[in-house]
């Protein structure tokens, strides 16, 4: 199924006019496709995703210096002010935009309809290209410089998708350049196949108006015309207008009559042409001289339209006496022209002109023959002005007006991303077929990973095969290209200069390049262009041109016009390299800043995942750390901005996050200190101009298997999930806390109880925020993510980053699941006792019998050194109650904890010191030691090894 704008429409649910809603919905929640969506609209979809727009975004940029009575603006408003009459009473929308998509004129098929639509929609002065506007009419005919149909949720924002839409750019007749926008707009279940001619008559109208909006001299031309045209009229031939010519043509048969019209108008003569169109149709282009009463010579060009009687008769007529102010060129036609076929009407051509005047498509110059007069009567021929211009600059100048609008288009095109491949795929894309039938991208591998290629004679690989056809056999995709030593491409990689081969049937470097696939080519391409990609002075690759279909060889211009374009996307593919290069280096780095291996530890099972975004790597991390008595510490944090300094400002964070959980501090605490290093950062950053890095988020959390209880403060961070054994998921209510870097506000703490099985969910804000999803539907659907407690942590990772983390995430996304163990009962040992020497001994005693319980008799002597010590300093320095706790984990701890907050010192007694070594024996016997201070008082803690006495 084809609508008229040429595209096929996806068959099936999506026919119905409404677009393809669910292709969309697949689209926007990261899935990919490929089949089912217009390839325009699809380009358009992937290009706003990449753009960062939102479907349910709003408002659009409003411009109020838009010129209100600019050139493009006086040409169209008659043309508007008939569409309006003519679709008066209905819900038609018709604007006017210019080459920036901002709207300039508007129009309603109803009054009243102005006032029921959205601003956006009625008010000119909003700025509708596809960059700020995402996929929608006006700036997708910017964007693909053509007739555009947009349907219902074809349309990337929701507040379009009850809409329909049809755009055609409008072009200024003599300079080429694209002018401005014709859009109608209705609604969806208005579609209407008839519509397209009528936007393509009222385009075109404009752009005539246009053309008499330009020099005197180009009006003296058209209106020698018109004059001959009106002498014309009066005999029995029927005239009509370029605007109703246009209905009976597509855009690319436009663009071929354009072309020859030219070659007709640089001679500068009476002459005629066959041009051949798809589907075995033709027309003819006649040619005729004029001078106006100023003296300006032009040729003006009128196309004939195929008759209805296979030999109805042309008659060229001569032009009238001079009419309005203008004469005639007194020369008379020739007589090979003066009676020419016309076509079978089954719209084949016949096989030559009476006369001996071939019809293969050749201009057919002045003849010696004189003019006839005679006019045979007959049906009429359809007739319309093509162009007018003057001698001698027709064909340089559509030759220079081509080579500057796909040079302009290129500009557009290519280098939308900074994908390597993508940006050569668009190179193709932007040369086939203005420039080329098939295209060949062959880049060096170091290119490909992002590295300056250090031979790229020797390291090539094929990265692009596009034409109008997929089967002919290039050297496919992936493989490495062998090219000759004399082979055009190799040539023009030695001699850093394009290569030009205009005949590739006698070019013996190609055909010694690969006799197989070169033999099987020759069947479909004649004539080359080798173009090395050069940028900055180094070798990227080669791209090949080949023509197929023109059987005009390649020139010198289309060699400098290759040049040039290869050039502009030589830049856009090594800035694609250099941003592929340093986002390899952020990730490595931001990689190696990471956690490698997470210490050994009992409390916690866990498994961690790290995604980068896909445009940039940012300032994510995640870090596990075992603490005094069992407990372990969880870390999730998230720097602000992307790149090399997001990603050392990272590391520098983490590195300090460790070192405050290792001396202890809770929480709270934590974050407090870590609040004044990014504070103290921004202070002494000499470049950082006031910007700073203030928007670095944290949540640290410190789980105790022994109290099965878990205490959490974040930073401006999002709050974690809590998996609960029995399946339910819920979100702890934790206070926020600022960003860190602000400075002067506290962070709450909060305790939750966690059962034994218990899985936490630590993630960074990539997971969750999406400028194309809702934050409550995302924690809904990670809520339904996480509902199976039996999961392992490492399976709990997958199904998140499978079901909840974006297909091409916008940032960086860390997480951390640990599911929480208990630590048995048996296993832990508490004496409670006043500060009393006489009870030291008996605790030490119950403290071996334990231990003897435990099986650890071999580190009973170290543990009954460092108890007898440590009890006694509680007992002399600190303050009652006094409580004893050992802790058989993979190690022995020893912790007592007294109600004094004065910490003890290790210190280096002197020989005659009689005191002063208990801490230094308590350092040596053990593995390592600490003091954790306490809501009220601080405890003391030791761990010694289990393999040692």
């Amino acid at each position: 199924m084809v609508r008229s704008g040429g595209e096929p429409l996806p068959t099936g649910r999506a026919t119905d006019g409404t677009g393809p809603a669910r292709i969309r919905e697949r689209f926007l929640q990261g899935e990919t496709v490929e089949a089912g969506v217009r390839s325009s609209i699809l380009n358009s979809w992937q290009r706003c995703r990449s753009l960062g727009l939102s479907p349910d975004q709003a408002d659009l940029p409003y411009r109020d210096d838009f010129d209100p009575g600019g050139r493009i603006v006086r040409a169209a408003v008659p043309v508007l002010d008939r569409l309006q009459a003519r679709f008066s009473g209905s819900e038609m929308n018709i604007s006017l935009a210019d080459p920036n998509g901002t709207v300039l004129l508007r129009r309603f098929g109803r009054a009243s309809l102005a006032a029921s639509l959205p601003a956006i929609q009625a008010v000119p002065g909003f700025v509708f290209s596809e960059q700020v506007a995402g996929t929608n009419g006006i700036g997708l005919a910017l964007a693909e410089r053509r007739l555009i149909r947009v349907y219902g949720a074809e349309h990337f924002a929701e507040r379009a998708q009850q809409n329909a839409c049809l755009a055609l750019p409008i072009r200024d007749p003599l300079s080429g350049c694209m002018e401005g926008v014709l859009c109608m707009g209705y609604p969806r279940s208005a579609e209407n196949p008839a519509l397209g001619p009528v936007i393509r008559k009222a385009a075109a109208a404009v752009e005539r108006r246009l053309l008499e909006q330009s020099s005197e001299r180009e009006r003296a031309l058209l209106r020698a015309y018109r004059a001959a045209e009106a002498e014309a009229a009066a005999g029995p031939h029927r005239g009509i207008s370029v605007d109703e010519l246009a209905l009976e043509l597509r855009p690319r048969d436009q663009a071929v009559l354009m072309e020859k019209a030219t070659e007709l108008i640089s001679r500068a003569q009476w002459g005629a042409v066959d041009v051949a169109l798809p589907g075995g149709r033709w027309i003819r282009l006649v040619s005729r001289p004029m001078t106006s009463a100023l003296g300006v010579e032009g040729v003006a060009v009128e196309a004939v339209l195929p008759g209805v009687l296979p030999m109805e008769a042309l008659l060229v007529p001569r032009q009238a006496a001079e009419r309005s102010g203008f004469r005639a060129e007194p020369a008379a036609a020739p007589a090979s022209l003066a009676r020419l076929p016309a076509a079978h009407p089954t719209g084949h051509r016949p096989g030559a002109a009476p006369d001996g005047v071939p019809l293969d498509g050749r201009v057919t110059a002045n003849g010696a023959d004189g003019a006839r007069d005679a006019r045979p009567a007959g049906p009429p021929t359809a007739r319309g002005l093509v162009m007018v211009g003057e001698p001698r600059v027709g064909a340089y100048a559509l030759a220079a007006r081509r080579r500057l609008e796909l040079l302009s288009e290129a500009s557009a095109r290519v280098g939308t991303t900074l994908d390597v491949r993508r940006t050569a795929e668009e190179l193709a894309e932007t040369a086939v077929p203005r420039l080329a039938d098939y295209v060949t991208v062959d880049l060096s591998e170091a290119v490909l990973r992002g590295e300056e290629p250090l031979d790229p004679l020797g390291d090539l690989r094929r990265t692009v095969v596009h034409g109008i056809r997929d089967d002919l056999p290039f050297i496919p995709v992936g493989k490495r290209p062998d090219f000759g030593p004399t082979a055009p491409q190799l040539r023009c990689l030695t001699s850093s200069k394009a290569v030009l081969e205009p005949d590739l049937k006698v070019a013996a470097g190609w055909l010694a390049l690969d006799p197989e696939h070169t033999d099987a080519l020759l069947a479909h391409v004649h004539s080359l262009i080798a173009v090395p990609l050069l940028a900055r002075g180094v070798v990227l690759g080669v791209v090949g041109f080949y023509r197929a279909q023109d059987p005009t060889p390649y020139g010198d211009d289309d060699r400098s016009l290759a040049q040039e374009l290869a050039a502009r996307a030589a830049l856009s593919i090594d800035n694609a390299r250099r941003y592929t290069h340093e986002r390899a280096m952020v990730l490595a780095l931001q990689r190696r800043l990471l956690p490698h291996g997470l210490a050994d530890q009992h409390a916690v099972e866990v498994a961690h995942r790290y995604l980068p975004a896909e445009s940039d790597v940012g300032g994510d991390w995640y870090d596990v750390i075992p603490l005094s008595g069992s407990r372990v510490g969880l870390f999730v944090g998230d720097v602000v901005g992307h790149g090399m300094l997001s990603a050392a400002t990272m590391g520098r964070l983490r590195t300090a996050a460790r070192s405050y959980a290792e001396l202890d501090f809770p929480p709270d605490e934590v974050l407090s200190h870590l609040d004044n290093l990014v504070g103290r950062l921004d202070r002494e950053d000499p470049d950082g101009e006031g910007v700073g890095i203030i928007g670095a988020t944290c949540l640290y959390a410190v789980y105790d298997p022994t109290a099965q209880r878990c205490v959490m403060a974040r930073a401006g961070h999002p709050p974690p999930a809590l998996v609960h054994p029995d399946g339910t998921v819920s979100y702890p209510d934790l206070p926020s806390g600022p960003p860190l870097g602000l400075g002067g506000l506290p962070f709450d703490a909060v305790e939750v109880d966690m059962s034994e099985g218990s899985q936490l969910v630590l993630y960074t804000d990539g997971l969750i925020e999406d400028r194309h999803r809702d934050v409550d539907a995302v924690l809904e659907q990670l809520r339904g993510a996480l509902a199976h407690p039996r999961r392992t942590p490492e399976d709990t990772c997958e199904a998140i980053l499978d079901t909840v983390a974006p297909a091409h995430p916008y940032d960086d996304i860390a997480l951390l699941v640990a599911r929480v163990h208990a630590l048995d009962s048996d296993r832990i040992a508490t004496w409670d006792l006043p500060a009393d020497p006489a009870l030291v001994s008996e605790v030490r005693a119950s403290a071996i019998r334990r231990l003897a319980d435990w099986g650890l008799d071999e580190a009973a002597f170290a543990a009954e050194l460092i108890l007898s010590e440590l009890i006694t300093n509680a007992i002399r320095h600190g303050a009652g109650p006094i409580r004893v706790r050992l802790l058989y984990d993979r190690t022995l701890i020893c912790e007592v904890s007294d109600a004094s907050n004065t910490a003890p010192h290790l210190r280096r007694a002197a020989s005659t010191d009689e005191g002063g070594r208990g801490l230094f024996l308590v350092a040596q016997l053990s593995r390592s030691w600490g003091t954790r201070y306490l809501p009220e008082g601080k405890l003391i803690w030791a761990e010694c090894a289990l393999d040692a006495a």
